[in-house]
């Protein structure tokens, strides 16, 4: 297998507000034939799938990968992941699982990948959690082109006014509004969804951690829905909390959409439909004086994937059992086949297949769902 890798020169503008930069990273073209798919098929009602664990398999000498972590699909129908393995936390795919293209040599933690397509050119916004809570440290969301060229830098919100420079800054996520704004959702810090300016001005702050409604416990993913015609909303995880909760753009509560069991990663709106990987699921408690249910313990190696429809009502749970309601509560949801470990990330292409992409299984690579 052949690799090609071409260096290039690296340079960063810094500012009081945003740090701007042309990086390059190294690009490793490799071809690759691909296995038989398989025929094993999960999930419930319209929503079953083939099962394909070896789809994106490459070779780990020469391409190895960490985790998994976020996966998306460009104007191109190529599929982009993010990983942590800083010889290529960015891996492209075609949809027969060939790698195309591979770049990243710096991103410690390259956790959260959001595709933003302005006056029809893509850009990707990349999160990088690692370096805590210091101020100067690397944790950072940046904006790139599709290629690696860095073109903006958000770090610490001190840099902001936003935190104080000893609060715990890892985000996670982020999602882009209508307008260009950028919502950076700091799930392993402070649990804040920070709304920034296009531009990479700081607007406000909300949320936070905590058991308040308006509150989350690890804001893992955020994105912003458009199914409901009229003005926009977010929608943000609270994985901790097992459920998903609804923002006006301007921070503003609205609901919760409970999840009982299962741990979500950040949701992915593609057509009516919401889907998530579930990271882990758990045992459930419940409150009888209530009928509120509370996550008591959760079970590693336990993931699997939940698909929502416009109702908020889970419609199936690839690897995981058959949702149902009782007197309109959504009953515990867990993983009811081994198939996964813990998902961190769903892509839908515009076949309906699905790409899953998991944290801490082995140094997995990529799986796919087919529609059926």
């Amino acid at each position: 297998m052949n690799q090609a890798t071409n260096q290039r020169r690296q340079f960063l503008k810094t500012s009081a507000h945003l740090g701007i930069g042309a990086l390059v990273i190294p690009h490793f073209y490799i071809k690759k034939s691909k296995p038989l798919l398989g025929d094993e098929i999960i999930g419930h009602g319209d929503f079953k799938y083939k099962v394909h664990k070896a789809w994106g398999n490459l070779d780990p000498k020469n391409t190895p990968v960490k985790n998994c972590h976020e996966m998306v699909m460009d104007s191109k129908g190529r599929l982009i992941m993010i990983g942590d393995h800083t010889k290529n936390n960015v891996l492209i795919y075609d949809k027969s699982g060939k790698l195309l293209d591979a770049w990243g040599i710096r991103y410690g933690q390259g956790h959260g990948l959001t595709l933003w397509n302005e006056g029809g050119e893509d850009f990707l916004f990349i999160t990088d959690p690692y370096g805590g809570s210091k101020k100067d440290g690397p944790s950072a969301v940046i904006k790139a082109t599709p290629e690696g060229r860095e073109l903006m830098i958000i770090k610490h919100p001190s840099h902001y006014g936003a935190y104080p420079e000893d609060l715990a800054w890892a985000p996670t996520e982020t999602a882009i509004g209508p307008n260009g704004d950028i919502y950076i959702a700091d799930g392993y810090g402070a649990c804040y969804i920070l709304q920034f300016s296009k531009e990479g001005e700081f607007i406000r702050k909300f949320g936070g951690r905590g058991e308040g409604q308006d509150q989350m416990m690890t804001a893992h993913g955020v994105c912003v829905d458009y199914r409901y015609g009229g003005t926009p909303t977010l929608l943000v995880t609270s994985r901790a909390g097992n459920c998903f909760k609804r923002f006006s753009l301007e921070g503003e509560y609205m609901e919760t959409i409970h999840l009982p069991g299962a741990y979500v990663c950040r949701p992915v709106i593609d057509g009516d439909e919401l889907y998530a990987g579930v990271c882990w699921s758990s045992t459930v408690k419940y409150d009888p004086k209530d009928g509120s249910t509370h996550a008591a313990s959760h079970n590693p190696n336990s993931g699997f994937v939940t698909i929502l429809n416009k109702k908020a009502k889970v419609v199936s749970n690839p690897g995981g059992n058959k949702p149902k309601y009782k007197k309109g509560a959504l009953q515990p949801i867990v993983q009811e086949q081994a198939i996964f470990n813990h998902c961190h990330d769903v892509c839908v292409d515009e076949d309906k297949n699905l790409y899953v992409c998991q944290w801490n299984a082995g140094a997995t690579y990529p799986i796919k769902l087919e529609r059926v």
